[in-house]
């Protein structure tokens, strides 16, 4: 009886740890594209997105606009790296309960297309 009881919670583990490895490597494989959070204060955040224990950006940037010099009807988009800032961190922890969505950008998009010319 102690033998069986041993096998099924033996399976159970190796099933949990496959789980939990399954988990991670989608985390990890996450990490590795650009992703942008937009929070409920309006601002917008593109860079390598951590997602777990905690949503946290590392060399990440703040999407901002500014208005067009020949046309001020237009607004143009502008990526300032949060190295930049006058705050600097090292990382941005972001609270969950502020973020409105987020999603990796696709490679093609013109944010991953500067981030990856940038980087080159």
């Amino acid at each position: 009886m102690n033998q069986n009881k041993f096998k099924i919670v033996s399976i159970i583990l190796v099933v949990i740890l496959i789980a939990i490895a399954v988990y991670f490597s989608g985390i990890l494989k996450q990490n590795k594209s650009y992703s942008i959070v937009y929070l409920s204060t309006g601002e917008v955040y593109v860079g390598k997105l951590s997602t777990f224990p905690v949503m946290e950006f590392k060399n990440g940037y703040i999407l901002g606009t500014t208005k067009d010099a020949t046309d001020p009807t237009k607004s143009n988009f502008q990526l300032n790296p949060l190295a930049d800032a006058l705050w600097s961190p090292q990382y941005l922890r972001i609270n969950r309960d502020h973020v409105i969505f987020y999603g990796p950008l696709m490679s093609n998009s013109k944010i991953a297309e500067t981030l990856n010319a940038q980087v080159k």
